[in-house]
């Protein structure tokens, strides 16, 4: 979606940030004292996050393009980023993410409230009995962010359906932030439709203000004109292409991320609809025509099926 290219360092896992502090201390870096979770571990993050989020991000360079010249949409190579986007996974209260939510909250005091915004994602259900949506979730876990010291400076609700404004009301009242400050994102036909989805709901503007970036507000109205256009050929597909993937690891969908990507987005090209199966590769194997004749034959029905 940005046009960008981003490396190893741009991933920060807890194993990345453990075996960097273990090595500072091999080294003799803290001059022997006792390495804790703060400040040490939660220093090493903000750290890292400080020193990627100043790497100029590399953009597609065409061909003809010198070097150190800039192709495609993203930032120039030789340019400092001007925002730097962190995911923070996981469920706030984990465990695993208690060193990353510390280590933010210093980070927050450090820069400054108008170099750091916090969007809490949260999903806010709709149980099929009762045709409500339930806004407790959310309550929940602001309260719990809060109490770790970092407070939303947007909400966005997730939801199969869009949510009223009696909800939004709600939860503005409830988590204590502007009603402008929940934003609805339910359910679309594509993911292409998010971005439009956003767009409709001033973010940008919200941004500008929030972190100060003298945005230019009139709207790249071509760009977003070949967006909407892109949103509705995706949907609009009568086209089909069944391709099969077969792998080690096919159960876990993220092992063969770029891969699944690169089919869709090539399928999308050539105005086609991915019908992708995954098949296992121990399947395919004559053993397993002994110990699982079902699943061997049926592995192999859905590889022959496949184009």
């Amino acid at each position: 979606f940005l046009d960008v290219t981003l490396h190893k360092d741009n991933n920060i896992t807890t194993g990345k940030i453990y075996q960097h502090v273990i090595q500072k201390e091999r080294r003799g870096d803290y001059l022997g004292k006792t390495v804790q979770i703060i400040p040490h571990v939660t220093t090493a993050i903000q750290e890292w996050v400080e020193r990627v989020a100043r790497i100029p991000v590399d953009v597609r360079v065409t061909p003809e393009a010198k070097p150190g010249a800039t192709g495609g949409g993203g930032d120039g190579a030789d340019h400092v980023p001007e925002v730097c986007v962190i995911e923070l996974g996981g469920t706030i209260g984990d465990i695993e993410g208690m060193p990353f939510v510390e280590a933010f909250r210093q980070f927050a005091r450090k820069v400054g409230a108008s170099n750091f915004c916090n969007v809490h994602v949260s999903l806010v259900p709709q149980p099929k009995t009762t045709g409500e949506h339930k806004t407790k979730p959310t309550q929940v876990s602001v309260r719990e962010l809060r109490g770790l010291g970092l407070s939303p400076d947007l909400i966005i609700c997730r939801s199969e359906n869009p949510i009223t404004s009696e909800v939004k009301e709600k939860i503005s009242d409830f988590c204590h932030v502007d009603p402008d400050q929940v934003v609805c994102i339910h359910d679309r036909s594509s993911i292409y439709r998010v971005p439009l989805a956003l767009e409709e709901q001033k973010l940008a503007l919200f941004f500008d203000t929030r972190l100060d970036l003298n945005l230019d507000h009139k709207m790249p109205r071509p760009l977003m004109r070949r967006w909407r256009d892109l949103a509705d050929r995706y949907d609009n597909m009568t086209k089909e292409v069944n391709i099969a993937l077969v792998g080690k690891y096919t159960k876990l969908q993220d092992s063969y991320a770029s891969v699944v990507k690169a089919l869709q987005h090539s399928a999308l090209h050539i105005h086609h609809k991915l019908n992708l199966t995954c098949i296992e590769a121990e399947a395919l194997e004559l053993t397993a025509k002994d110990t699982d004749p079902v699943k061997y034959y049926e592995a192999w029905q859905a590889l022959c099926k496949a184009e």
